[in-house]
């Protein structure tokens, strides 16, 4: 906990009062705020109980710290498109982010067969290379065929399986327990804010015309439309809500390894606090909020 108490120690409340002030004080604070709270996502997935673990974590836990500290990964990034003022970007980001922590998150809260379907799950697409060299697909004579297939038996290897093992994930579907993500995100987030969170970042990675009128063009008088190549500036609420599914889980994950305390409760209880408060704040002055054009004569796209 040395490391995040450094991290942690200049928030004062005078410090946080300062930057609740204005709404140039508060976007910096913000920027220092989820910079920190980057650190501290790295932090925790770095925490074991050397009695529980005294080397690394089994095949039961290791899913999870595996989605976990991509989570950590993707928050350090939507942090660097904060700081660069690129909000498009972050909605890119915050998609796998989000699917990442929710599935972590489900499997925490089901049992070991769950998670033992999740990892068969994993090899659908590797099965198919394996169909694909047995058909005869010349792209498997070349190096980088041959070392994609050595990484494909060698994952079977550590698993333990063969080709024959996933009659189950076939009937499925390949979806978790038969399920959607939509399912599982209903589960344990809310179904009513999957529109508005991952299912809108979805857009970012599918094409979506409705993406491309946010984000890259802009519509004329005479309705026409033009491009729009400028980043659109970010703020709280593109970050902000995130966190809203992060915690938990990580709360989740120190329960599970024997690491959750009165210090680490406390630790997340504040991060929830703070984001909560710097939330509410920023909508209170967003009114008066005018984003800033990138360039000179080039306004940032309205919101229609």
């Amino acid at each position: 906990m040395d490391e995040i108490e450094k991290i942690t120690e200049k928030y004062k409340p005078e410090y946080i009062g300062e930057a609740l002030q204005t709404l140039e004080s508060l976007n910096q604070f913000a920027l220092i705020f989820f910079k920190d709270v980057a650190e501290i996502y790295d932090c925790l997935t770095r925490m074991k109980n050397p009695k529980r673990n005294p080397s690394g974590f089994m095949l039961d836990d290791a899913p999870i710290l595996g989605l976990l500290v991509k989570v950590a990964k993707l928050m350090r990034e939507v942090v660097a498109y904060y700081e660069r003022d690129n909000a498009e970007v972050i909605g890119i980001i915050e998609r796998p982010m989000i699917e990442a922590v929710v599935t972590a998150h489900y499997l925490m809260i089901t049992g070991p067969e769950v998670m033992f379907d999740y990892r068969k799950c994993a090899f659908k697409d590797r099965l198919r290379i394996l169909r694909n060299l047995k058909e005869g697909s010349p792209f498997y004579e070349t190096k980088a065929g041959k070392r994609l297939l050595r990484s494909v038996n060698d994952k079977l290897a550590i698993e333990g399986f063969t080709v024959d093992d996933f009659v189950e994930q076939k009937k499925n579907g390949w979806k978790l327990q038969n399920k959607r993500f939509f399912d599982i995100f209903a589960e344990i987030v809310d179904e009513d804010l999957y529109a508005a969170t991952y299912g809108m970042m979805s857009e970012s990675i599918h094409g979506s015309w409705a993406e491309s009128l946010d984000w890259c063009l802009r519509k004329q008088d005479d309705k026409t439309y033009k491009p729009y190549l400028f980043s659109y500036p970010a703020d709280i609420r593109f970050v902000g809500p995130t966190l809203r599914f992060c915690n938990p889980a990580f709360r989740l994950w120190l329960e599970r390894i024997d690491c959750y305390d009165e210090d680490t409760r406390g630790l997340l209880d504040w991060i929830d606090l703070v984001n909560m408060r710097l939330f509410q704040k920023f909508d209170s002055m967003f009114d008066d909020f005018k984003p800033p054009a990138e360039i000179v004569g080039c306004e940032p796209v309205d919101d229609e």
